[in-house]
This record gives C-alpha cells, sequence and structure tokens, in this order.
C-alpha cells in the first residue's frame, strides 16, 4: 500500500492556484488541496493524509474525513513537520510505502530517515496535473461514445425527459 503525507500549507504556498486564493480565502484554499488531492487518492489508489500545521488554525487537534481524504490539524504547539515524522514513523512497514509531499528541505531529509520517499510541490502538481488530463479525456471519451438514441427526439422533449430523471418538475 502506498501512503501520501501532505504538508497542507507547505503545498499552498508553493503552488500558484491555490497561494492566490490563500490571500483572499485560506478556508478555501485548503478544501481545494482536499478536493486535488481526493482526485489524486481516487485515480492512483494510494491512501492520503493532509496535515494542517495548528498554527494558522487555533483551537485543539483534529482530524477528519473529507472525499475520503484523512484531513488533520495538529495540536497547538506542533508543527505539520513533527505530526508528518510521527506518521511516517507508525505507518512505515513492510507492506507500505511513505510518500511525503513537501517542499522544505529539511523535512524532505528528516522522511528520508525515515526510509519515506520525497515528492516535491512541484512534483505533485504535475501528478495533479496529468491525472485531471486524464479523467477528462476519460469522461469526453465516454460521452462521445454515448450510444444516441432510437427514437429522434426533440431538444425540448429530450430536456423534458432529462428533467424527469433527475427527478425534477
Amino acid at each position: 500500500m502506498d501512503i501520501l503525507l501532505v504538508d497542507g500549507y507547505n503545498i499552498i504556498g508553493a503552488w500558484h492556484e491555490l497561494n492566490e486564493l490563500k490571500k483572499k480565502d485560506l478556508s478555501a484554499a485548503r478544501d481545494r488541496l482536499v478536493e486535488q488531492m481526493a482526485e489524486y487518492q481516487g485515480y492512483t489508489g494510494y491512501r492520503v493524509i493532509v496535515i494542517f500545521d495548528a498554527y494558522y488554525v487555533q483551537g485543539i487537534a483534529r482530524k477528519y474525513n473529507n472525499y475520503k481524504v484523512e484531513v488533520i490539524f495538529t495540536k497547538e504547539n506542533e508543527t505539520a513537520d513533527e505530526r508528518i515524522e510521527k506518521l511516517a514513523i507508525e505507518l512505515n512497514n513492510i507492506k507500505t510505502q511513505i510518500h511525503v509531499a513537501t517542499s522544505d528541505f529539511t523535512e524532505q531529509w528528516a522522511i528520508f530517515g525515515q526510509g519515506a520517499l520525497r515528492k516535491s510541490a512541484r512534483e505533485l502538481l504535475n501528478e495533479v496535473n496529468a491525472i485531471e488530463k486524464k479523467i477528462e479525456k476519460k469522461v469526453r471519451n465516454s460521452t462521445d461514445r454515448k450510444p444516441p438514441t432510437k427514437i429522434p427526439l426533440s431538444n425540448e422533449v429530450a430536456e423534458i425527459f432529462e428533467k424527469w430523471r433527475r427527478g425534477e418538475r
């Protein structure tokens, strides 16, 4: 099993789209990252855990699932780096390969010592973009191959049927 540990704020700061969004709405930037990691998880089969520092979100530590991605906010005096190192040790076993997504050079060296592999923010972004393109292509191909109806319908009638199918009136 492959597990990807993501240093949430490090990735948000490194990805242009998320960094711009963070300036307006930090919560929206976090949500967008988690959405992208859900697509990554669904496509690759990796278990994805996104870790955020409590530095930006005051209060108690918490853990929850969003889009089947585990999201962890560290304790108040715990950094994401510290939690990632602990998780790398806890989750590492003979059947598991840990990957850590961060561009923090010090953290990259620390996780090497735990037997984990690193992914820079740029590498992860390239993978996410490639996955999104593959998903778009599959969706396009499946809609292109959709068989035409056996009975020719006007656009108006087709629209009415579509509303019925969705349960609308």
